[in-house]
């Protein structure tokens, strides 16, 4: 079945490097770990806008993804320092961006609101990259008008990479392996949902659905906190459901359970409950579930804590587990 794209908003930390990035129709990501997981979270076919002083510049398709090396030694972004940490970075992962179409648009419009009202509740941008809902990419693609133009060709004769995943902190050799984060567990869990896990989660949640109806974005903030996963319907009619998803690599805590149920409550009688993913449960943790929050157990088929993988080989081994 053919993948539907998902739409972001990639922050830019300035507008010399906004400039930058529209002059050459070019997105570039850090040496960090935020910056691996946007390269990871978005795919090629995917489509973004960059987002800027409050604004939402342009409408891109992202059709090709590129990791180099050397990265502090290319054109056009130079190293970016910031304030607060006192780290240097330079971008390494970069994604070749085709321009659809010429927008300028306020985030304070109301077809901006999923996104917006994510930015007011966690106090900023300093998230990389937010996941806008199907409403709001459907909105974007009728803003501005069509780009009928070219842009200006960026040759890099440079060694690339596939940046690879590690289980062992000795292991790190920035950016080409990572250690294993939360982060990435996320991205692959929401793939893993989307492709395989639904039917599981619609029966027992009881929902006459088909996984079809439904989206599933990345981090949604709340008043007192933020979900993980958020999944919604795309085309609600009079009322909605929403299913909350909460990760943890390590064990599941009873702490945990307890900040699952208190964002259900939060959401109200439109949310049908909470998923929780953990690498284990401890029985004691278990005797205190509740019947609107599913557990599920994830873990790695005949992985090698020693070895290095590819997102693309993690996904493949990732197996979920109703417990």
């Amino acid at each position: 079945m053919k993948r539907s794209p998902n739409y972001f908003l990639i922050s830019v930390s300035n507008r010399k490097n906004l400039e930058l990035c529209m002059k050459y129709a070019l997105a570039g990501f850090t040496n960090s770990i935020n910056g691996l997981w946007t390269y990871l979270d978005i795919e090629e076919g995917d489509y973004n806008s960059f987002l800027y002083g409050a604004r939402v510049k342009n409408l891109y398709k992202v059709v090709k993804k590129v990791a180099y090396k050397n990265a502090e030694n290319l054109p056009p972004w130079p190293p970016v320092t910031f304030k607060m940490s006192g780290n240097t970075y330079h971008f390494p992962f970069r994604f070749y961006l085709k321009q659809e179409r010429i927008l300028d648009e306020p985030m304070i419009r109301p077809e901006f609101a999923y996104v917006a009202e994510n930015l007011l509740l966690r106090g900023g941008y300093r998230k990389t990259h937010f996941q806008a809902d199907i409403v709001t990419f459907y909105n974007v693609s009728n803003m501005g008008k069509f780009f009928n133009g070219r842009h200006e060709a960026l040759t890099l004769n440079a060694e690339k990479f596939i940046p690879k995943i590690v289980f062992k902190r000795n292991k790190q050799k920035n950016p080409e392996k990572f250690y294993f984060h939360e982060l990435i567990l996320q991205s692959l869990l929401r793939k893993k949902l989307k492709d395989s896990s639904m039917n599981d989660i619609l029966n027992y949640f009881n929902l006459k659905h088909i996984p079809e109806d439904f989206e599933i974005l990345g981090e949604k903030a709340l008043p007192e906190g933020f979900i993980d996963i958020f999944i919604k319907l795309k085309h609600p009619i009079g009322t909605s459901d929403y299913l909350l998803v909460e990760v943890k690599t390590g064990k599941a805590t009873k702490r945990d359970f307890e900040q699952l149920k208190n964002y259900i409550y939060e959401f109200g009688n439109e949310c049908k409950g909470g998923i929780l993913i953990a690498k284990d449960f401890p029985r004691k943790v278990l005797q205190e579930v509740s019947g609107d929050i599913m557990t599920m157990r994830y873990s790695f088929e005949n992985i090698d804590y020693e070895s290095e993988y590819t997102f693309e080989e993690l996904l493949k081994m990732l197996n979920l587990e109703v417990v």
